[in-house]
């Protein structure tokens, strides 16, 4: 029987930032090379961090919220564009880096 890929949803704010880390080592296909996760792609990926932004929706406010789900739709279509990593994949991470600012606080939404 195939192993079946669940992905963890963050569930504190040191998690979406652990997420964060993760999606920039793996993009821009987020494919896991190693067959221990044979679901593992860009929707499953994107998707646990939207999931784990609506968890923490209250503790990051309505504003931050909303700016972090605009970044994490405009980060999916960079890296959608560019599989290769030839191009917009390194705007893609350069979003990852902005969210990154925005949960930590050290930029307002």
């Amino acid at each position: 029987m195939p192993r079946v890929y669940r992905p963890y949803i963050p569930q504190t704010l040191g998690d979406l930032l652990d997420k964060l880390a993760a999606l920039m080592l793996d993009s821009p296909t987020f494919v896991d090379r190693t067959g221990y996760f044979p679901g593992k792609n860009l929707e499953t990926s994107v998707g646990a961090l939207n999931e784990g932004l609506r968890v923490m929706r209250c503790e990051l406010g309505e504003a931050r919220y909303r700016k972090l789900m605009e970044l994490s739709d405009q980060m999916r279509a960079y890296f959608e564009a560019d599989p290769e990593d030839i191009g917009d994949a390194k705007k893609g991470r350069a979003l990852i880096l902005e969210m990154e600012d925005l949960i930590t606080g050290r930029t307002a939404p």
